[in-house]
């Protein structure tokens, strides 16, 4: 299956990065699955407005090389560290640009935080960032605490709760890779001039 990682962090040497990629290895080596890694840290995506739409325009072509990526895949991983109670301002413009590039894949979220918190990412993903682009997030949800005492290696230690966040990702992943595949066409039935946005 193809995935596309985006790690919504634009902070230099984030906490987020390190998951995505240990996500990214995850996926890699346990089939054979493309993996595609969107860091907004390294590509920032100008704020948006609405001349993205216009053909042609400047922030259509910086948008394009993303829309491409995400054209091709079948699922996400939105990854978002909880600042201050909130998803990344990056993050939020990137859905903004997404359109239907992503309608109706699935995506899981992933929320980190650097002590007890991220479950406010976790909401405000689900109530914010879908509506309009389809986005098709499964129930299932991985919550990382502590983030940074966890996820720095590979191997399945015996640390109870680093082995215990590498299995629960395990599981999200084949949870995903099933509604990937059973999603796969489910795009072609929206009439999307009829229906562009949702309700």
């Amino acid at each position: 299956m193809n995935y596309t990682i985006v790690i919504g962090s634009h902070r230099a040497e984030s906490q987020s990065t390190k998951v995505g990629s240990y996500i990214a290895n995850q996926l890699k080596s346990t089939k054979s699955n493309n993996v595609t890694l969107l860091d907004l840290r390294q590509n920032p995506l100008p704020l948006w407005d609405e001349s993205a739409w216009q053909r042609g325009s400047k922030l259509q072509k910086v948008w394009k090389p993303y829309a491409t990526k995400l054209s091709s895949c079948q699922a996400l991983i939105v990854i978002s560290p909880e600042w201050g109670g909130m998803v990344p301002a990056g993050l939020k413009n990137f859905f903004l640009y997404c359109g239907k590039t992503v309608a109706h894949k699935p995506a899981l979220i992933v929320a980190i935080s650097a002590s007890r918190g991220g479950a406010y990412p976790i909401a405000e993903l689900r109530m914010s960032s879908y509506k309009n682009i389809y986005l098709n997030y499964i129930p299932e949800h991985i919550i990382i605490r502590n983030v940074e005492n966890v996820l720095n290696d590979t191997s399945l230690h015996e640390d109870k709760s680093d082995l215990y966040i590498k299995n629960r990702i395990i599981h999200a992943l084949g949870l995903l890779e099933g509604y990937g595949k059973a999603l796969q066409g489910i795009a072609a039935l929206h009439d999307f001039e009829k229906y562009p946005y949702g309700m």
